[in-house]
């Protein structure tokens, strides 16, 4: 029996392989033979996630085809894999990406570390910060004094507790955007918002149109529900949404759904002005498409000169083609697992009934934490010290990484969680495999786009400070001299590096 649960083509594993930037060949080294580099291309692959682990890989001679190289070339990579442990094969079946035995099965999106780990690796692999405390506490211990009469039901609200659904409402109309409690939907994070619209405007083979580059674990989301993504590249810099390549895409491609994140863009940081908001929201109304907009940074304003543009959804004032999800984890706190849909009263209707056969609900205490923190200043003096803490991470970052890596080019938003930056020609598929060995966990920018765009970059968050931040980039400034020198890649990191 077959050992492989997935395959990839070779026209995909093709574009994969030649998205990657060759290692950079240090004073007196030589460039690896091509069945070398095909062997690390793959293994690279494999390691980040974005080849499976047990995927089937195409027949030697196909991939030779593909990759205009010769079949010898292919098998000696084949043979290199399977010495290493990151390939198994079997005469009938084929052969199937695998990880050797002790390694950790790599992740296909951006689950943080777990606590154990956190004494020796410095983790910029997760855009989230700790609980602003003491406002975490307060709130649960707000939610338990309103739990006893919920007790007393059977605890299932699928379009969410109505107490707070009539304070999201207000919190909308208060910014200039009359809402009705009928038009949220309380959901279990911003996640599960978009995996449940995209179930139900979404069938497998759907096109839906995306940013490029944009946030990995929603992009990671939509490919395994079978949608087709269709990338839009954004503008240089801090520039954002280029709207002519918007307007074509949403025509010519007619896709069923946009998904965006106007508002402190993961990863750039780009905020979208309101003739980009606005513009954004007539292209697909044109195109018959639903726009899916991302607020979960909406909060996460850090220089007090910006100034804020209106919501998306001001700019739809009749509610057929934008759909806002918001959130409270990264404006208060990961561990805080509540988001919500803001969406034409029929829509939500349609999200509630299909939530019988998901989730069924989200956690009452949770709800009721985030409807004291909304009803009682609680939320606001909360975001404030999120705001202080990722200014003063933001700052300390941008510092240490411009005196380590001077090389290294990236524009300082105003506002968000995360730094996009270009890593002076560097790939990052390599700085994220050799930086995990000398100490710092960092994501590639492959992961940020669609087949292996982005090769030469990195995004990192502001989750540290003070002398962590710098530690961080000296430890990055290490994985890219070893890069940079062809050292370290599927090997070990001599010790004398990582102290």
């Amino acid at each position: 029996m077959a050992q492989w649960t997935s395959a990839i083509g070779s026209a995909q594993l093709a574009r994969l392989l030649t998205s990657q930037q060759p290692r950079p060949a240090g004073p007196g080294t030589r460039r690896p033979p091509a069945y070398r580099a095909l062997a690390d291309g793959v293994r690279l692959l494999v390691l980040e996630g974005r080849v499976p682990v047990a995927a089937r890989l195409p027949a030697e001679r196909e991939l030779a085809q593909a990759l205009s190289v010769s079949r010898t070339t292919v098998a000696a990579a084949y043979e290199a894999l399977r010495g290493e442990g990151f390939l198994e094969s079997r005469r009938g079946a084929g052969s199937w990406t695998a990880v050797p035995a002790g390694n950790p099965l790599p992740a296909r999106g951006l689950e943080p570390l777990p606590p154990e780990a956190l004494g020796s690796m410095i983790d910029l692999g997760t855009a989230a910060l700790p609980a602003p405390e003491p406002w975490l506490t307060r709130a649960v211990q707000g939610a338990l004094e309103e739990l006893p009469p919920y007790a007393h039901t059977h605890g299932d609200y699928p379009a969410g507790l109505p107490a707070l659904r009539t304070m999201i409402a207000e919190r909308y109309t208060a910014h200039g955007i009359p809402t009705m409690p009928e038009q949220i939907m309380v959901t279990t994070g911003a996640m599960g918002a978009i995996d449940a619209i995209c179930h139900l405007f979404a069938g497998r083979g759907e096109r839906v149109a995306v940013e490029s580059p944009s946030y990995a674990n929603i992009l990671q989301l939509m490919r395994e529900a079978g949608l087709r993504l269709v990338p839009v590249a954004m503008a240089d810099g801090l520039d954002g949404w280029d709207l002519d390549r918007w307007r074509q895409v949403l025509r010519d491609a007619a896709p069923r759904l946009a998904y965006v994140v106007a508002d402190f863009h993961n990863p750039t940081g780009a905020l979208a002005d309101e003739a980009q908001r606005r513009s954004l929201v007539d292209a697909a109304r044109s195109a018959g498409t639903v726009l899916v907009v991302d607020e979960t940074m909406t909060e996460l304003r850090l220089d007090a000169g910006r100034e804020m543009p209106r919501r998306v959804c001001a700019f739809d004032p009749a509610g057929s083609t934008v759909i806002t999800v918001g959130s409270a984890s990264k404006a208060f706190w990961a561990g805080m697992r509540i988001g919500w849909v803001r969406a034409a009263p029929d829509v939500i209707r349609s999200l509630v009934a299909a939530r019988a056969y998901a989730d069924l609900g989200t956690p009452v205490l949770e709800q009721l934490a985030v409807n004291w923190l909304l009803s009682t200043g609680g939320w606001e003096a909360a975001v404030q010290l999120r705001r202080d803490q990722a200014r003063e991470n933001r700052d300390a970052l941008v510092a240490a990484v411009r005196r380590a890596l001077p090389s290294w080019e990236f524009d300082v938003p105003d506002g968000g969680l995360t730094l996009w930056v270009k890593a002076g020609g560097l790939s990052g598929s390599r700085l994220a495999e050799v930086g995990e060995r000398v100490g710092v966990r960092v994501p590639s920018g492959p992961r940020f786009g669609v087949d292996g765009a982005f090769e030469g970059y990195v995004r990192l968050p502001f989750t540290v400070s003070g002398a962590l931040a710098e530690e961080a980039a000296l430890r990055l400034a290490t994985a890219a001299r070893l890069v940079r020198e062809g050292r370290g890649a599927g090997g070990e990191v001599p010790r004398t590096l990582i102290a």
